[in-house]
């Protein structure tokens, strides 16, 4: 039997998704992001079905005759997996899988894997690692077919013996606490590098935005810096902080985590000390791409995410980037009318970066 979690694609052969949407009135971009997310993990789109409605019921979360026709539909498609593009709780989670008879995930699980397969530094990884361990915590008893098998003891004389799926949660707790004590350490180192730059007269600005936005194309164009760059969800989860020379002043730029829209609340708390970043800065520079058609509902996530860590009331400059990839049917005038006086810029050209830098220089001025 193929076990559940084990998700990654055999030699030469991509594992096959199929992906569940909300209804068009609760997530009007569909499964366009989620298509992105799988193919950013190196999974293939084997089919999608959209909600027209979610009747919301205790077995599936929708109806069983719903639930039937959506693993009638995977199966047909000859998926490896079923994707849902919201959380499923794991009670639910475990009814989709005894119905499916393949593994059947949400969205947040997504999320995390990918977050787990960029973690480069030692803090992502704790960050990360801590993260999958508090949402695997009350799922694990999807490892099990038989939650009966025990370990050690005896009828008759010292009792049954704890069952293995206690002993693991109880392992996978005091894990948890030791990847807390760890990262508490590797914050503090964190914020004592905060107190040597602070010691150095220099403003600080933010980049922030939307996972796949530009921000590290454009930190580069400004910097000079070799950030990665790759047209992925979060191809970068540290924050990186460059020097950069303007009209007679320096700042320091620094690269934050790209943002996403139901960021799932484990990696929201992990990765609150790399946002942190974006809150101790002296302004924000928020990237949009002026060239996706949901740009303003992601705007409106980096909006709530920085309001949640208390960044929201800073100086803010507004950059709308791959403006030479913009296409006809975009509308640039919805953008320029919810965001007054932002620039217009390409990170890959250079095209308006004269007057991004000079934008900035007034910032710091101020």
């Amino acid at each position: 039997m193929k076990k559940i979690y084990d998700l990654e694609a055999e030699e030469n052969k991509k594992t096959r998704a199929f992906l569940v949407g909300l209804p068009l009135l609760q997530n009007p971009g569909g499964l366009a992001e989620l298509d992105g997310l799988i193919w950013t993990l190196g999974m293939e789109n084997a089919g999608q079905m959209l909600l027209q409605r979610l009747d919301v019921q205790p077995a599936y979360g929708m109806g069983s005759g719903k639930a039937k026709e959506i693993c009638q539909a995977a199966q047909e498609a000859e998926a490896d997996c079923i994707i849902m593009d919201w959380e499923l709780d794991p009670t639910k989670q475990r009814n989709w899988e005894k119905l499916a008879k393949i593994p059947v995930f949400d969205r947040q699980e997504v999320i995390i894997r990918i977050f787990a397969s960029r973690a480069s530094t030692k803090e992502a990884v704790l960050q990360v690692e801590l993260a999958r361990l508090e949402y695997s915590l009350p799922r694990l008893a999807h490892m099990y077919g038989d939650l009966a098998r025990q370990r050690g003891g005896n009828y008759g004389s010292k009792g049954a013996g704890e069952k293995q799926l206690e002993l693991d949660r109880r392992q996978t707790r005091l894990k948890i606490q030791q990847l807390k004590a760890e990262l508490a350490k590797v914050r503090q180192n964190r914020a004592t590098q905060r107190k040597r730059r602070q010691k150095i007269p220099l403003p600080t600005i933010a980049l922030c935005g939307y996972t796949n936005a530009g921000k590290s194309s454009l930190m580069n164009a400004l910097t000079g810096s070799d950030t990665l760059v790759e047209n992925k969800l979060f191809a970068t989860l540290d924050p990186l902080t460059r020097r950069i020379k303007l009209a007679g002043a320096e700042i320091l730029l620094t690269d934050t985590v790209g943002f996403i829209s139901n960021l799932p609340h484990q990696l929201i708390d992990a990765f609150k000390s790399t946002l942190e970043e974006a809150a101790i800065s002296d302004a924000l520079l928020i990237v949009i791409d002026a060239s996706d058609p949901n740009a303003l509902a992601q705007a409106k996530t980096v909006k709530d995410v920085l309001q949640e860590i208390g960044a929201d009331e800073k100086k803010t400059l507004v950059a709308l980037n791959k403006i030479d990839a913009v296409e006809e049917g975009v509308c640039l005038a919805l953008l320029k009318d919810e965001f007054v006086g932002a620039v217009e810029i390409s990170a890959k050209t250079g095209l308006g970066l004269d007057l991004l830098k000079a934008k900035i220089s007034a910032i710091i001025k101020e």
